[in-house]
């Protein structure tokens, strides 16, 4: 089954999984999601598939986040909205295979997904 890896090539762990993928020799489908962010149904697969809430693959200490959202209570799907708009909050890189889903950090995390 073909891997999808959500994946900033500017992120030194995010790279180090995909060389890990590559490695292995999977199949990947590589979205860069600052360039196609996710749609809010996306994400919420995403997060359904994590098994956590939204406001947990919020990336904390952003600058983006500290000024807009940090005293902010919204709900799930509000956060996904946002992540959404903003796919730089996102937690990455985000690895999902045969309906499951995991954040390679760290990189080798993502062995237990493959």
């Amino acid at each position: 089954m073909k891997i999808i890896l959500y994946h900033n090539q500017a992120c030194s762990k995010s790279c180090e999984v995909l060389s890990i993928l590559q490695h292995v020799g999977e199949d990947i489908t590589i979205i860069n999601y600052l360039i196609t962010p996710p749609s809010v149904e996306t994400l919420t697969q995403i997060v359904g598939m994590l098994g956590i809430e939204a406001k947990d693959l919020v990336r904390k200490k952003e600058h983006l986040y500290i000024q807009q959202f940090q005293d902010k209570q919204y709900t799930n799907s509000e956060w996904i909205k946002v992540l959404s708009k903003y796919p730089g909050l996102m937690e990455r890189p985000i690895v999902i295979k045969n309906g499951k889903a995991i954040i390679g950090r760290p990189p080798r995390t993502v062995e237990t997904i493959l």
